[in-house]
């Protein structure tokens, strides 16, 4: 009963890593951790995509604004290219096999490219925010408020219309392409939520519940509980 979770990782030029909240959060759901390193050979890539039952898409450097079609503003952080193209592609193969997808901060945003839309590269510098999204706070603590929408799966399993979450983010979705949709923002308008209306699980959020869920904050944890148990339908 176990579904097995793709999760991908940040990289530098010696190391792969992922945050252990992630694995953790993802066990405390009753899933198993798929840790997935950057290949590039298309084989091995649709194998892994078939083997898993769930994609959950971590945060970390920032996505390279060549994929939207802009160039990289003085603001913008690290970048690496290769990581972009693997999750890229196992996204567009996880959507044609309807399998579920959890995306968390940087994973929210490259999931809104991966379906056409754009990012803002710096809130900031593009912005009228007066929010500060990027917390110094410790990574479980409840830092802004968000308004959820009301006929969204977000709702739909959190059952709330409002919650507070973390928040450690410069980028966010700007433009959102069908069949994406907005269901969640901050008070100052920037995008806090997206989902996706043809998909029966496909879910990003801005913010990082997996840092929220091991300190057991009940919504964080609900978010999880949905994702493993969407993917328990999938499980090989």
């Amino acid at each position: 009963m176990y579904p097995m979770i793709a999760v991908t990782m940040a990289l530098d030029e010696k190391k792969y890593y992922v945050n252990k909240d992630y694995i953790q959060s993802i066990v405390q759901a009753g899933g198993i951790p798929f840790v997935i390193s950057n290949i590039n050979d298309p084989l091995m890539i649709q194998k892994m995509v078939r083997s898993c039952d769930g994609l959950l898409l971590t945060g970390g450097e920032d996505v390279d604004p060549n994929h939207y079609g802009e160039e990289p503003l003085p603001q913008i952080g690290v970048i690496v290219p290769e990581r972009d193209e693997l999750e890229l592609h196992v996204v567009r193969l996880f959507l044609q096999q309807n399998k579920p997808i959890f995306a968390i901060c940087r994973g929210c945003q490259l999931l809104n490219v991966a379906f056409g839309g754009d990012l803002y590269q710096d809130i900031p510098s593009q912005t009228a925010s007066i929010i500060n999204h990027e917390q110094k706070a410790p990574r479980g603590y409840p830092y802004h408020s968000i308004k959820v929408f009301a006929q969204s799966l977000l709702y739909r399993i959190l059952q709330q219309e409002k919650i507070r979450v973390n928040s450690y983010h410069h980028q966010a979705a700007k433009t959102i392409r069908e069949p994406l949709r907005v269901c969640a923002i901050a008070d100052d308008g920037i995008v806090e939520a997206i989902e996706s209306s043809i998909h029966d699980f496909v879910l990003g959020v801005q913010w990082h519940p997996e840092g929220m869920a091991i300190v057991h904050d009940k919504y964080a944890q609900m978010l999880f509980d949905a994702f493993i148990h969407a993917s328990q339908k999938y499980k090989n």
